[in-house]
Formats: C-alpha cells, structure tokens, sequence
C-alpha cells in the first residue's frame, strides 16, 4: 500500500517540496510522505472525526513488530480500517495520530495481546522486526513503519507518570501523555535519544569494529549516546578514543537516521585519524581493525561482510568509498 511519492535530498536527508538534481536519497525510515498535522493535533473533536473518518487507515504495531505482506525481497505494509484495528485495539484513544496522506488520516495502534504467543491478523501479513524487513521496503512505507514503532513503543511506557506514579492518558492525538494527578499534570513527550555514528579514516584506510554478539565477519562504524552537556562532535571524539584509542578531527557531518530500536536518532559523520594507536577498551568492541579499500573489493576472501544495508553504518562507508 504506497504512501506517497517523496523528494531525496543532499547528503543522505530530505526536505519536503524541495526539488534539486543534487539531492539524493534518504537513508532508510527517512523520507517518510506524511503530513504530519501537528498544528491540527490539539483539536480533540478534530483527532477524534478523523479516527472516525471512512478513508482512515491504522499500522498496527505488536511486540514492537509491523504487520506485512509480500515474499521474497519485496514486501509492503498492511494497513488497517479502524472497524477492523478495533477487533484488536478496542481502546481507540490509545491510538496515535501519525498524520495525513493522500488517500486519508493514518494512526499507529497496539493491537493484540503482547504476552499472547499468537499473533493477530495473520490472515491478512506477518508481524516482522524492522530490521529484518526495512531494507525491503519502499522508503516511504519504511519510515511510516518505523514512525508507528517508535510512537507505540514510547506510548507503552510512559502509562505512569514518571514525577509521581500516577496514570497518564494521551493527549495531542497521542503525542503526548499527560499525567492524571490534578496536583501534577506532567505532560510527557516522546523520546529521540541522539546518538552518534562515525566512519573514522586515516588516508586510504578506515577504522571499523564488532560487537560479540553480531554475526561472524560483520564490522561497522563506531557509535554511542551523546551524553549531557555534551555537543555532537565531542561525543564523537570521545566515543572513538574510549572505543578505539583513537583521536580524531575534522569531524564532519554527513546524514541522519530515525533508528526505531526504541527510540533513536542517529547522527551521522565522517572524521580523520589525528593521532593515537589502536586500543580496544575490553567492554564495547570485540575486535576493531583498519580497512584499507583494496579489503572492500575482496570482501569474500577476506571474509569482511558490512553492515545491514537498512542501517546508516553501511551509507557512510559507501559514502567514504564513492560507491553511493
């Protein structure tokens, strides 16, 4: 079910109605097409006769998974009427308003029992994880998808007001949930945590590392949360020299991505090797070792395999290497 058609921009992100031929595309669960109306979510009685409105459409969300049909390498997501969301969803105040598009108004919804062993709707698609199935995905569809993951997973767990204990209810077509207690009345709002994302280079070779837990041969670009009081480029330099061992400079942006594993933003960028030796610190990494961009043409000999080709990892080390 296609959601819009939508306009790439430079540097691997996208500006709305912005036509340029040096643009290019989105990273993935960017580019999403959807007007999200935020200046029309404060008006209840308006939220509340577009749930109701005949052309309205539900992404269902269940154990943080998305509802698609397809086989092979092309999948698409299922939408749902809301008569039929509510045969799993009967709480439709719960539902979140994602936005508008051409065809209607379009709300995320929990459905189902998140305990339950069984999914529901398995008539219509498969519940899949994002990761699995983001890269085969339309762009646009895939940041719909991520959108109503990332707004159902914060919704769930901010049912209790974090100040006082109390229940919250949503409010602002969802996006935002406000405390009960009339001595509190906290309003809560999603989360995007900031992270950063680095391809460190020092001349023709790049730094890259793995995780224990990650396939056998995979290497990526280093990362980590940008910590308080911190600005982007010094939570660069500090996560590669606590990772790494390495100091680097002339860090430079590149691109950004919604990363819905739950909540995060990654913030992409490029920077050059300044000085220090390669030195793991024993708790993030694995491994860590330089690639020089001979390694990258003989991959499968070397038994190098990149990252998922969802993910902004593998976008900067196409970006280093010119193969984008």
């Amino acid at each position: 079910m296609p959601i819009d058609s939508f306009v790439p921009m430079a540097a691997g992100e996208m500006v709305p109605d912005v036509a340029d031929p040096g643009h290019r595309t989105p990273n993935y669960f960017g580019g999403g097409a959807l007007d999200r109306a935020a200046d029309r979510r404060g008006d209840r009685d308006w939220v509340e006769s577009m749930r109701e409105a005949e052309d309205a459409r539900v992404v269902p969300v269940w154990r943080s998974r998305s509802l698609v049909f397809g086989e092979g390498t092309l999948f698409e997501p299922v939408l749902l009427s809301p008569a039929v969301a509510r045969t799993h969803s009967p709480n439709a105040e719960e539902w979140v308003f994602l936005g508008l598009d051409r065809v209607g108004p379009v709300f995320a919804a929990e459905v189902g029992d998140a305990h339950a062993e069984s999914a529901p709707f398995t008539e219509l698609g498969e519940f899949h994880d994002l990761h699995r199935v983001g890269a085969m995905l339309g762009r646009s569809e895939g940041s719909l998808l991520a959108y109503a993951r990332a707004v159902i997973t914060w919704s769930g767990r901010h049912r209790y007001c974090g100040c006082c204990g109390h229940v919250t209810r949503p409010a602002e077509g969802g996006h935002v949930r406000r405390c009960q207690n009339e001595t509190c009345e906290t309003d809560h709002f999603p989360r995007t945590d900031p992270a950063i994302i680095v391809l460190v280079a020092d001349g023709d070779r790049c730094l890259l590392g793995r995780k224990e837990i990650w396939p056998d041969g995979v290497y990526s670009t280093l990362a980590g949360f940008v910590e308080p009081g911190e600005s982007l480029s010094e939570a660069v330099i500090r996560e590669v020299r606590e990772e790494a061992g390495i100091e680097v400079g002339d860090v430079r942006y590149r691109s950004s991505q919604p990363w819905p594993f739950p909540s995060s933003l990654m913030l992409g960028f490029h920077a050059k090797r300044i000085g220090g030796n390669l030195h793991l610190d024993g708790q993030e990494l694995a491994d860590a070792r330089w690639f020089h961009r001979d390694d990258f043409l003989r991959r499968k000999e070397i038994g190098l395999k990149l990252p998922s080709r969802v993910s902004i990892a593998r976008r900067l080390i196409q970006d280093w290497l010119g193969t984008d």
